[in-house]
């Protein structure tokens, strides 16, 4: 799953993708570049699992940051909405704090002004695409349409009112096959949304609504800079916080796109592996390995909690904490997995 950081210029985009990811964007970064990067996700179920086993790996789950161009009002699609249709998540990043030393292109810091218009530049986008479309399948329908083309054409026509009244695509009812039709154009105001508010220390603690997180990237490069995870905590908790902004900003990330974990765990590896919300405990398997999928017979099942609780997977066992589930299990987040398969 891709994430793309979406924001005007000065935001604190660059810098947060460098925090996520860990990758320097150079100074001669080219007007129009898109940079990628990977974030692990830290996860406390992780470290409680290795403290266990004392693996001689513990892996995170990661997300992929695609770091877009700077957006400005009227500079046009091309210019920063290529690599975003390419991603499931829009993360729109927003200027929430004052500097004199960091100027904002609109003279003044609003965030609330920031985000209608970035949003405001997506519908347009979308707007612009299907009418394009919509104009092309017209032309075509004189020699006669194909059943997919007239699918795509009802659906487009669906979605043209809503963007035309500049609300976004998710959530509009459409038949399934409609939006299979109409897949391809990577329409993004149909993806999920996610807004970080880069805010000074004193409003760390402002709620910014649903799907907003608020970090202070001037205060996550002072947590950076702490090597000791204890002392490090310990400022976080001074701060009034549990989690730096960077694990939120994942977390709500991993969320907003309906994801979850469960782990496989042993001497060798403990790892946390990324699946969708509601999959089946074959669709699991095959993130561990295709031939999981393709040959799965059952999967051994323990929650996480009785298994950190039983302190052992002998002792989850005899508790009667493992339970054995068929291809019809639906997978819950936190479950500790083992395989059972045959190719």
């Amino acid at each position: 799953m891709q994430i793309a950081l979406i924001g005007l210029p000065q935001a604190g985009k660059r810098t947060l993708f460098t925090m996520l990811s860990g990758r320097v964007v150079p100074d001669s970064r080219e007007p129009g570049e898109v940079l990628e990067g990977i974030a692990p996700i830290r996860d406390r179920r992780v470290d409680a699992l290795a403290d266990i086993f004392q693996p001689e790996k513990a892996i995170y789950a990661e997300n992929q940051f695609v770091l877009c161009p700077d957006t400005t009002a009227g500079s046009g699609p091309p210019v920063w909405m290529k690599a975003a249709r390419r991603c499931q998540l829009m993360c729109l990043v927003l200027r929430a704090f004052e500097s004199d030393q960091v100027y904002h292109p609109s003279g003044s810091v609003d965030p609330k002004r920031d985000r209608d218009l970035l949003e405001t530049e997506l519908v347009l986008a979308d707007l612009e695409l299907a009418e394009t479309r919509l104009e092309r399948l017209a032309k075509e329908a004189r020699a006669g349409l194909r059943a997919e083309q007239k699918m795509e054409q009802d659906a487009l026509e669906k979605c043209l009112p809503r963007l035309e009244a500049g609300d976004r695509l998710i959530g509009l009812d459409l038949p399934e096959h409609e939006r299979q039709a109409i897949q391809s154009l990577d329409l993004v105001t149909f993806l999920p949304q996610l807004c970080v508010y880069n805010v000074s220390e004193g409003d760390l603690a402002t709620d910014f609504g649903p799907g907003s997180v608020a970090i202070s990237c001037k205060i996550e490069g002072e947590v950076m800079a702490i090597d000791d995870p204890v002392e490090r905590q310990e400022y976080l908790e001074a701060l009034g916080l549990e989690w730096s902004g960077l694990d939120r900003v994942n977390m709500a990330a991993y969320d907003a796109l309906g994801l979850m974990s469960f782990y496989t765990v042993g001497e060798d590896e403990c790892r946390a592996w990324t699946v969708s919300q509601g999959s089946l405990a074959p669709t699991a398997g095959g993130k561990v390995h295709s031939d999981i999928e393709r040959g799965f017979i059952r999967a051994e099942v323990i929650a996480y909690d009785d298994f950190v609780a039983a302190g052992s997977e002998q002792a989850a066992k005899a508790q009667g904490s493992l339970q054995t589930r068929g291809k019809d299990y639906v997978v819950s987040d936190g479950d500790i997995l083992h395989f059972l398969f045959n190719v």
